[in-house]
């Protein structure tokens, strides 16, 4: 289901669309046109809010990947320093995947992939307890993060990206991986990390 949220005079919108996974969404521009081009919203915090999602970010970060095939992933922060994170793809195209954490949510353990691409301009919309990552479908993809919380390599978390237990369907062969991801261990549901995710939201 899209939820269309339309606030202000001129009438620009963002367009939410809900994934099989509890609280995540992706997010499509409306864009306006003429024979110019088009404009259209990328963020807004009051049409977030009607929403029903967190409004506010504190970093942008910039990622372009070189090579076709290269995996990026699955990385979480634990509280105190939980983050949504909503990502953008603006050139070339990238398999963006999330998946849940949370002990207490309906879709824990479940995961969800959806292509990103300077084309498409959807954007994912992570909520905080998620693990994401994803794998690059072009050459020079780049990518958009926005984040509500700051990096904190105290903690920084990841689970393997050919993790049995979440069982990720990559959709193309992957070429690259970098030595740290390669060494984030598989997902343990009884590790005290996983504790301190059971009451996000």
């Amino acid at each position: 289901m899209a939820q269309q949220i339309c606030l202000g005079n001129r009438d620009r919108r963002m367009i939410f669309h809900d994934t099989p996974l509890a609280g995540a969404h992706l997010v499509e521009l409306e864009k306006r046109g003429d024979d110019r081009g088009f404009f259209a919203r990328f963020y807004c915090q009051r049409e977030f809010e009607a929403a029903g999602l967190n409004p506010i970010f504190v970093q942008l970060n910039n990622s372009l990947t070189v090579q076709r095939g290269t995996l990026r992933g699955m990385h979480y922060q634990l509280p105190p320093a939980a983050e949504v994170k909503v990502v953008r793809c603006i050139q070339g195209a990238l398999y963006d995947v999330i998946a849940d954490l949370r002990p207490q949510s309906p879709t824990y353990g479940q995961w969800f992939g959806a292509e990103l691409s300077a084309e498409n301009r959807l954007m994912m919309y992570v909520p905080q307890g998620f693990c994401h990552g994803f794998v690059t479908l072009t050459d020079n993809a780049e990518a958009l993060y926005m984040s509500s919380a700051f990096y904190s390599p105290d903690h920084e978390r990841g689970i393997r990206y050919d993790d049995p237990w979440l069982g990720i369907e990559w959709p193309v062969e992957l070429k690259e991986l970098s030595e740290k991801d390669q060494r984030w261990p598989r997902y343990d549901p009884r590790s005290p990390d996983t504790k301190t995710l059971r009451d996000l939201p």
